[in-house]
């Protein structure tokens, strides 16, 4: 009787819950439209609600970044100064990868940025290829769908026609490589500099880390 009883429930209750849901993925995108109209020109791309001043803060039930009609929603096209995303392209199939790409480039103003920041497929730890590989034992990582190398996503971002300068990363030899970059132009929290699992000196724990320009011409 019980069994019966609770799916008595759940029939009336699953409907009730979805538009709940849907409600509030509109409220979400309402508040994510009136803030784009006061300060429209830098946004964090999977923000998990993390707050950082200064920038609109996207996640992806207010704008999937690899559907334009999302991005036409909130933004007009050469708008944007600079665009963050940090470890958010490994969520995404290669295709939608590369149509995310082409999507930023698109809303980019011409001089704009886009900071990518994904894990690092070189990192010489085994343990650390392990924890982020697709279905790697990291929290997270069973979405994870392409383990990138710096040659790899800056084969992408050119592709679709940005110049990239690589910040961040391990090379074809293990070696590490980085040049000085200004956090105040997109922090990205896990990197050599700023990730606390590295105060000790050793790299345990970094990303590939890109500035991807759209040409000013």
């Amino acid at each position: 009787m019980n069994f019966f009883i609770q799916a008595q429930r759940d029939s009336i209750l699953s409907p009730l819950r979805i538009l709940r849901d849907s409600i509030r993925r509109f409220i979400r995108r309402l508040n994510l439209r009136a803030r784009t109209l006061r300060s429209p020109s830098r946004i964090v791309l999977g923000s998990s609600g993390v707050p950082v001043p200064g920038w609109l803060l996207t996640d992806m039930d207010q704008l999937n970044i690899f559907m334009e009609k999302d991005w036409a929603r909130y933004f007009e096209c050469n708008s944007l100064k600079i665009i963050l995303a940090e470890h958010v392209w490994e969520h995404l199939t290669s295709e939608e990868g590369r149509r995310a790409a082409e999507l930023c480039y698109r809303y980019l103003r011409p001089g704009g940025r886009l900071r990518i920041a994904v894990p690092d497929g070189r990192h010489p730890d085994a343990d650390y290829i392990d924890a982020v590989k697709p279905m790697g034992s990291a929290e997270g990582s069973e979405d994870h769908k392409v383990l990138y190398t710096s040659d790899s996503l800056r084969l992408l971002l050119e592709s679709v026609g940005f110049k990239a300068r690589l910040l961040e990363c391990f090379d074809a030899n293990g070696e590490f490589i980085s040049e000085e970059w200004d956090p105040g132009d997109g922090m990205i929290r896990r990197s050599a500099r700023f990730d606390s699992r590295n105060r000790d000196g050793q790299l345990r724990y970094t990303s590939i880390i890109i500035d991807a320009f759209k040409p000013q011409h």
